[in-house]
């Protein structure tokens, strides 16, 4: 049976915070409209070297904003910034390569990207990676990089997810859970490495195919019409609620799910477990959690655990 997944993706561009005045003067003019002006303040940073600044060249030409749209000027800038460890950089950079066709270059950046946390590198590496599209298929990782950016708060993954579900075995998943949550705990401990970069949003991406079939030619990034500053963090809800759960495992049988709670409910205490179908299996939820901190803390009392937005 062939088993592969449609990808298409959509990347959000932000700009980075500036480093210069002349980077922050080019940021103000962006803000009020002024895309020309801003690409004049950000050109001869950019020509010097400074990272943010080159990013943010290549948003004016990825948008058409301030100069004529140019993707390989874009996909150039993209490239100078990420070589100097522009966060936002290498994963445009590498989401530009894997959207051109260059999928086997793209890797090297969507694995940098993914091994932060990015949820669309984790996206569209996982994909590959249950494909065998350009790397080793590897359906142990493809989960757990999946389950990474489902647990993001992206929905095309969790969708994505569900596919998956039909075709792993369940031991298999279970192993995904396990890397997963090891992947998360060592992107919490991977530095950014530049300090001007802008909170990211999850971004809106293509929603895939009912069913695993060959993947199609993905389509191209789909522009915003403005970049932002860096926002302010959300309040945390209180130790009452929260988005945020634990997930202990996937089930073939509902009754699998149940027996597991009945288990370690003692592990839990005032927590409410939850049994979500998702395609053919019934996953045991367990919550909620204010943070994805204290759902992980939470996670540290059984082996197979990993904390997921709902």
């Amino acid at each position: 049976m062939r088993t592969k997944l449609f990808l298409g993706t959509a990347a959000l561009l932000l700009l980075g915070q500036p480093a210069f005045a002349d980077v922050k003067d080019g940021v103000d003019a962006w803000t009020r409209g002024d895309f020309a002006r801003a690409v004049k303040e950000w050109r001869g940073p950019a020509l010097k070297g400074d990272p943010d600044a080159q990013f943010n060249l290549a948003q004016a030409y990825k948008l058409g904003r301030g100069v004529p749209a140019d993707l390989a000027q874009a996909e150039q800038w993209y490239a100078k910034a990420a070589a100097q460890g522009h966060p936002q950089a290498i994963t445009n950079y590498g989401l530009a390569l894997f959207q051109n066709g260059r999928r086997q270059e793209a890797v090297k950046w969507l694995e940098q990207a993914s091994s932060r946390g990015e949820s669309r590198a984790q996206f569209v590496l996982g994909t590959m990676l249950f494909n065998g599209d350009a790397v080793t298929k590897d359906w142990v990782r493809a989960y757990a990089l999946m389950t990474r950016a489902s647990s993001s708060g992206l929905p095309q993954a969790s969708q994505t997810l569900a596919q998956m579900d039909q075709y792993i075995s369940l031991q298999d998943r279970q192993r995904g859970l396990e890397m997963a949550r090891t992947l998360q705990a060592q992107a919490a401990r991977t530095p950014i490495t530049s300090a001007n970069v802008a909170a990211a949003t999850p971004a809106p991406v293509a929603v895939p195919a009912a069913a695993p079939v060959a993947a199609p030619r993905p389509t191209a990034v789909a522009p915003v019409p403005a970049p932002v500053r860096a926002a302010a963090p959300a309040p945390a809800a209180s130790s009452s609620g929260g988005a945020w759960r634990v997930q202990l495992g996937a089930f073939r049988e509902a009754g699998g799910a149940q027996t597991l709670w009945s288990q370690v409910r003692g592990k839990f205490p005032g927590r409410t477990p939850e049994y979500v179908a998702s395609g053919a299996v019934t996953k045991l939820l367990v919550g909620p959690y204010a943070s994805s901190a204290e759902a992980t803390r939470a996670c540290a009392a059984v082996k197979s655990c990993l904390p997921v937005k709902r």
